[in-house]
């Protein structure tokens, strides 16, 4: 798919209309309390109301987009920033000066920090690793055993992160530290999200103990990598070092909170996203053993009976399209928001300065009008011939425009080869007490997942 640049009006037309507004709004709470009861629900009807749909959170109005078109047009006008209720609650996560939450020049310089990276003809370099880390994964796990997803899946994806980016060593511990307070911390930040209570998340409640001793733990985590890499005295040739001599636009060092802010980036909500997409790829593996078949099929194809290497990644193509429709139906972020930087319009609506903009690339990837059997789960949608029917925008899940994230083909291929690993080797089923029901925060992942592996 391409993404094509949208041109921003020169000026703002007279007839420029409100949007409607959603109904089912209660006093105090706006439309918070649908986002917190059944959000993804309450997103995927909102395109019933328009293309452009105003709520109301707590006191503050929000406009949310709802096609394609617009949320492509949303991520690639100038007249749009990262910032809005979604960033402002990552904000005790994500911190202000990272990549993931700077704007302007800041991101531009930051970027061009962490790009080499992560670009297409750096992550060959990364293969070994990878698939050290699934060959691993599959031999760790015994036939009849039962596997928890959630812990397994962080495992790593946090091995693999901290190993091709930060060469870690060690991270077992850490990853399973960053597995819980992230769960802890995510959930939590959602809440602060659609239910903007302010002074009341600082009351000495057990919910909001428990928040800040896992955002506590997260820092420290952080922390400890970044010391133990000067302490060293080693400089790799990795994205770390590379953080570490980093110079600021006067060409001076970067500051230390820019540096924690930045690891923090790259490690967490990275983690975070491809863990969860782990999780619903091993779902979707026991879920649809015809698909886990036909990977397998295709692995044995291209590799001849050696074990599936880095190098055969790109000839994987109904593998990759696994992948693809699995992130789809079930994509790790799940909502996204963005502010105006000045008074503009989207759809032939006015969207004043200042205003905060959300959307749900949950619903935007499963709606029925861009989707022909739209839950159903069907990777051969991808095939050349068929992928020209989906409107362009309707699947982007690593963003588009200025704000893509750096690590799309890194991630594809980790995911890619960890499921021909996986599938190769075993069929899966859920075993009894499994709970494969969505665990709605930041991210979206299964509540407790939990499979048993079968020897093929």
């Amino acid at each position: 798919m391409t993404v094509e640049s949208v041109k921003p009006e020169a000026s703002l037309a007279p007839e420029l209309r409100e949007p409607p507004r959603a109904g089912g709004g209660v006093p105090l709470l706006g439309h918070g309390w649908k986002l917190v009861r059944d959000p993804l629900a309450f997103m995927s009807r909102l395109r019933d109301h328009g293309d452009v749909v105003r709520l109301k959170l707590g006191p503050k109005t929000v406009y949310a987009v709802t096609t394609p078109a617009l949320t492509g047009a949303l991520a690639l006008s100038n007249d749009f920033i990262i910032a809005g209720p979604l960033w402002e609650s990552l904000e005790g996560l994500l911190g202000k000066e990272g990549v993931a939450t700077a704007n302007g020049p800041r991101h531009r310089r930051q970027r061009r920090t962490i790009q080499p990276a992560f670009r297409l003809d750096a992550i060959p370099a990364y293969g070994p690793i990878m698939e050290e880390e699934a060959h691993a994964l599959t031999e760790r796990w015994k036939p009849g055993e039962t596997v928890d997803c959630t812990s397994e899946s962080f495992r790593v994806a946090v091995r693999i992160a901290a190993r091709c980016l930060l060469r870690g060593d060690f991270m077992d511990e850490r990853a399973e530290r960053l597995c819980v307070a992230l769960a802890t911390v995510f959930r939590g930040m959602y809440r602060r999200m659609v239910v903007p209570l302010g002074p009341l998340y600082n009351l000495p409640l057990p919910a909001n103990r428990e928040f800040n001793r896992a955002l506590a733990d997260l820092h420290l985590l952080v922390d400890e990598i970044v010391a133990e890499r000067r302490a060293s005295g080693q400089k790799p040739d990795d994205l770390l070092t590379a953080l570490l001599e980093a110079k600021d636009e006067n060409g001076d060092p970067i500051g230390e909170q820019e540096i924690h802010d930045q690891v923090v980036a790259i490690l967490t909500p990275g983690s975070e996203t491809v863990a969860s997409t782990i999780m619903w790829l091993l779902h979707m593996l026991a879920e649809h053993p015809e698909h886990a078949d036909r990977v397998r099929d295709e692995v044995q194809a291209v590799t001849g009976g050696r074990p599936v290497a880095f190098a055969d990644v790109r000839a994987l193509r109904h593998t990759n399209n696994v992948v693809v429709e699995s992130m789809r139906l079930s994509p790790a972020v799940w909502i996204l928001t963005r502010r105006a930087v000045r008074d503009t319009e989207l759809g032939g609506y006015r969207i004043p300065s200042g205003a905060d903009i959300v959307y749900s690339p949950y619903a935007i990837q499963r709606d029925a009008k861009s989707y022909e059997r739209n839950l159903d789960f069907d990777p051969d949608r991808w095939l050349p011939e068929r992928v020209k029917a989906i409107p362009k925008h309707a699947m982007s899940p690593f963003s588009t425009g200025n704000r893509k994230c750096p690590s799309d083909h890194f991630s594809m291929a980790q995911l890619t080869l960890i499921t021909a690993a996986l599938a190769t080797k075993y069929r899966f089923e859920q075993v009894a007490g499994s709970d494969d029901s969505t665990r709605v925060g930041i991210t979206l992942r299964p509540y407790d997942l939990r499979v048993r592996p079968v020897a093929r």
